[in-house]
């Protein structure tokens, strides 16, 4: 089994910033791909920003300039630094990773999500 857990999230005013953590454990040959997701209520699950084990990343549009993924392959762990937060970054944040499990074998994972609300 593998899981992924996610931290770092709470309150935050307009123009700060928080600093998500994801930590993978378990069964773990390697990680091809780790992500960040997030979802507002009543709207669909979008994709924030996601890492290559290469290190190749790719942003949305609205958060471009403001949050910064990196990883660190040896811990298993992805993070999400969030910059000039809006109140429009307010959502549900969940991890995803592609892990290889075995020769061939690979499957998505998904955390449980961590609580960012951006208010005055």
């Amino acid at each position: 089994q593998v899981q992924l857990v996610e931290s770092g999230g709470g309150l935050v005013q307009p123009g700060g910033s928080l600093r998500l953590s994801c930590a993978a454990s378990g069964s773990i040959f390697s990680i091809y791909a780790m992500g960040w997701y997030r979802q507002a209520p009543g709207k669909q699950r979008e994709l924030v920003a996601t890492i290559t084990s290469g290190g190749s990343t790719n942003y949305a549009d609205s958060v471009k300039g403001r949050f910064t993924i990196s990883r660190d392959n040896a811990k298993n762990t992805v993070y999400l630094q969030m910059n000039s937060l809006k109140p429009e970054d307010t959502a549900v944040y969940y991890c995803n990773g592609t892990v290889v499990t075995g020769w061939g074998l690979s499957s998505d994972y998904w955390g449980q999500g961590t609580q960012v609300t951006v208010s005055s």
